[in-house]
């Protein structure tokens, strides 16, 4: 067994020996990551502010599916099926989706977090202080719970501070430059394409136990179509939104709280229950889940912000 398992093994019987006292703890802090802090950057975008909400969800899509590509390129397996004395918390066998590595928890609590200590570190230290908190309670939980390795989790922290740079980096060179922006837009539609071909028409392990496949690489793709849809939204919301809506947040209507609230509200339903209910049981996990993920974006980046400027709008 290799030092990553055993240290697995150790914080496993740790888990053991006080009794699963932590368990919901750290569960609850990696959902989180990944089911919440996703919608924060919409919320930046619609009603805080709007140049950093954007680039927190350019960051966050962008990580995505660079993450996509790196877990369909390794295809490393879960911990528990390299060792069977390795068992996760909770229902972590079923929840669990995709390849090992990187960790994506980390990866999201990484981008996520992170991007607000960039856009708060010099305003609200406190704030700051508890993103790295978070983070790092965050990545550690993935192996507390017996989910991913310490490679898994050091490789997914890193990639998403390395996102929030070059996003970062891109974002300067291209502000105020509309011409480059649908550069960017164009390069952006080429780039899903090609990762989608990719992860097609690459090979995966085929491993079998009992006559039974380990992985299905079939399955292991949802999350990566999902990435994809989820950036080909945004990409063609942005592009509507730059041309067309020329969006600004209307920061002294007082409806602009609850307007923020109601719309998260709706992406969340859409992301956890009507898109999964229609449009992906009507055309299946992987282009189902890319339609509606792109729905969700357009959604966020077009239809709500319109519909935030015609009620705070109004007299």
């Amino acid at each position: 067994m290799g030092i990553d398992l055993q240290y697995l093994l150790f914080l496993q019987n740790l888990r053991v020996a006080t009794g699963g006292i932590f368990d919901e703890f750290f569960n609850s802090l990696s959902k989180f990551a990944v089911d919440i802090m996703p919608f924060v950057p919409l919320v930046l975008y619609w009603c805080v502010n709007k140049k950093w909400g954007y680039r927190a969800i350019a960051t966050h899509l962008t990580g995505e599916v660079l993450n996509g590509i790196i877990k369909l390129t390794v295809c490393a397996y879960r911990p528990w099926i390299r060792s069977d004395q390795i068992e996760p918390a909770g229902d972590s066998k079923v929840a669990a989706t995709g390849y090992s590595f990187p960790s994506g928890h980390s990866l999201c609590a990484s981008m996520l977090y992170g991007i607000i200590y960039e856009f708060q570190k010099n305003k609200r230290k406190w704030l700051a202080t508890l993103c790295i908190i978070l983070i790092l309670l965050t990545g550690f939980s993935r192996n507390f719970l017996g989910v991913h390795t310490p490679q898994d989790v050091i490789v997914g922290l890193l990639e998403g501070a390395f996102v929030i740079w070059i996003v970062g980096l891109v974002m300067k060179k291209t502000e105020g430059n509309e011409k480059m922006h649908d550069m960017m837009t164009i390069g952006g539609f080429v780039a899903i394409i090609a990762v989608i071909l990719y992860i097609k028409l690459k090979s995966y392990p085929m491993d079998y136990v009992d006559g039974k496949l380990l992985v299905d690489p079939q399955a292991m793709m949802n999350d990566t179509f999902k990435a994809c849809g989820m950036l080909f939204g945004f990409l063609i919301g942005s592009w509507i939104e730059r041309h067309y809506l020329h969006y600004e947040i209307p920061t002294n209507s007082p409806n602009l709280p609850v307007l923020a609230v109601v719309g998260f509200m709706i992406v969340f339903a859409w992301k956890e229950w009507f898109g999964p209910a229609t449009v992906v049981a009507a055309f299946g996990s992987h282009w189902g889940n890319f339609i509606a993920r792109a729905i969700m974006y357009i959604f966020a980046m077009v239809i709500w912000p319109m519909f935030i400027k015609k009620e705070c709008g109004k007299k």
